[in-house]
């Protein structure tokens, strides 16, 4: 007697839950709007928001009109690495500490380019330091990296005095 009632309370709460999952679905119409990686125009009449080369060409223009921020073979077929979400990673750590080290520098996107066994960093920076400290930072950047990837790390940057260089158009 104990067996069926417990049974029958068991039911019940099975009843209840899936009532309850019943319930969470929610359905809505889809919209096919693409407003990821999309700038929105300035609010007012005159244009004032810049944008770069890299702001100017969506996301679906990538490998058409642009190439990639971080280039790596690990993800190809038939390379035999298995750890690409490694590669992942030491790329955001690269970014992470680059914007950490030249603090409001970089002008344009940080791009990471690997070879074998180095890493290639390359980028546009505004110069409003002085030329040694400018030196200073890349040499400290190039030797803290490659002790911490356990790689050759090469640092390629360009310098410009205006900052207005790199702007295509403004929206």
């Amino acid at each position: 007697m104990n067996s069926v009632v417990g049974q029958r309370v068991l039911f019940t709460d099975i009843r209840t839950l899936v009532h309850q999952w019943q319930r969470c679905i929610h359905t809505s119409h889809v919209h096919c709007k693409q407003v990821a990686a999309r700038y929105t125009r300035s609010k007012t009449r005159n244009k004032t928001f810049p944008m770069t080369y890299e702001m100017v060409n969506p996301p679906h223009y990538i490998a058409v009109r642009k190439g990639w921020n971080s280039w790596n073979t690990s993800s190809l077929v038939g390379i035999g690495r298995t750890n690409t979400s490694q590669t992942t990673v030491e790329d955001l750590f690269i970014r992470k500490f680059i914007f950490g080290t030249f603090h409001r520098l970089f002008l344009s996107e940080i791009i990471i380019k690997r070879r074998a066994n180095i890493i290639i960093v390359s980028g546009i920076v505004h110069q409003s330091v002085v030329q040694t400290k400018m030196y200073f930072l890349i040499g400290y950047s190039e030797q803290i990296l490659s002790y911490q990837l356990k790689c050759i790390v090469k640092m390629d940057i360009q310098i410009t005095h205006d900052s207005k260089a790199l702007v295509v158009k403004y929206i």
